[in-house]
């Protein structure tokens, strides 16, 4: 494999390895929604959500649609919630080998 591909990838992969972005792709998964409606969902401060927004939409993992004074959020293509999913389902098999490794970053 060339390094150039394996280079994306970990950029790919790397906008799906933080908790907030994480809740983020959960709270849009089936839905568009604003910043605002983000925020108060995750309960999280409209300063770093939209950090967070920036980085997922710089990776191409999801897109913004302006509609008058707002800007509403989803996932990129159905493909961005089927891995999500099954995020999900290789989760459940493995959930006790992940609760116990000493190699996980918070």
């Amino acid at each position: 494999m060339k390094t150039a591909n394996v280079d994306m990838k970990a950029k790919l992969i790397h906008g799906f390895s933080n908790k907030t972005r994480i809740q983020i792709l959960e709270s849009i998964k089936n839905q568009e929604k604003t910043v605002s409606q983000i925020v108060e969902e995750i309960k999280g401060n409209q300063s770093n959500i939209s950090q967070h927004l920036a980085c997922l939409k710089g990776c191409g993992i999801i897109i913004g649609r302006n509609e008058g004074k707002y800007c509403y959020y989803g996932l990129r293509n159905q493909e961005i919630r089927d891995l999500l999913t099954m995020f999900d389902v290789v989760l459940e098999d493995v959930q006790t080998d992940v609760a116990c490794c000493k190699h996980h970053i918070d």
